[in-house]
């Protein structure tokens, strides 16, 4: 039962995209490719190495490490923690932009799609970026910007997370649709 519900999501997902990808005109597939393996786990990977980030950028840690160490070991262990966190404010990025890639292909598939919720991703992507650069130049200057950093983290998050429900929405619709469509025995819908 599971897996014949799996094979027929996946049928009518691929069956979805291939439908949508044909009715696009030439210029707007070219705006709107998206590789699938760049998309996996989009939107969780920085997930998993917040807390790393965490405990590299803490005060408590690099203090230690200037006890107990040179001057000189604490200065060169802070510089390779901010290039460290750095690569991942810049994959953070990377997740965000890959987000949106996959909003907007989800978004092409929702027929309630509107002005609106075009007007929210592009008042997201814009509040993301000003954060972002306020967090990048923040590391720079060699300021502790833990709360920016996971504020940045759970924007991204959330986005994930509203992408996952709309296709779940989605799925969900395609599924029901095609019950439906398998019910019929031409005289209406068969209920039972």
């Amino acid at each position: 039962m599971n897996s014949t519900f799996l094979l027929l999501f996946l049928i009518v997902t691929v069956l979805l995209a291939l439908l949508t990808w044909v009715l696009r005109n030439p210029e707007q597939r070219k705006a709107l490719k998206v590789e699938p393996a760049s998309l996996e786990q989009a939107g969780r990977r920085h997930a998993t190495y917040l807390p790393l980030i965490r405990q590299a950028l803490s005060p408590v840690d690099l203090e230690f490490l200037a006890l107990r160490g040179s001057p000189r070991l604490a200065r060169r262990a802070r510089k390779e923690r901010r290039r460290i966190a750095l690569s991942y404010l810049g994959e953070l990025r990377n997740d965000f932009q890959r987000l949106l890639r996959l909003a907007r292909v989800v978004a092409s598939l929702s027929p309630a799609v509107g002005t609106t919720q075009e007007l929210e991703r592009l008042r997201l992507s814009f509040h993301f970026s000003f954060r972002w650069q306020m967090v990048r130049a923040g590391l720079y200057v060699g300021l502790l910007v833990l709360p920016q950093l996971s504020g940045l983290s759970e924007v991204v998050s959330e986005l994930a997370f509203r992408i996952e429900t709309a296709m779940k929405e989605i799925g969900e619709r395609a599924a029901l649709a095609a019950r439906l469509a398998s019910s019929s025995d031409g005289r209406g819908v068969d209920i039972a």
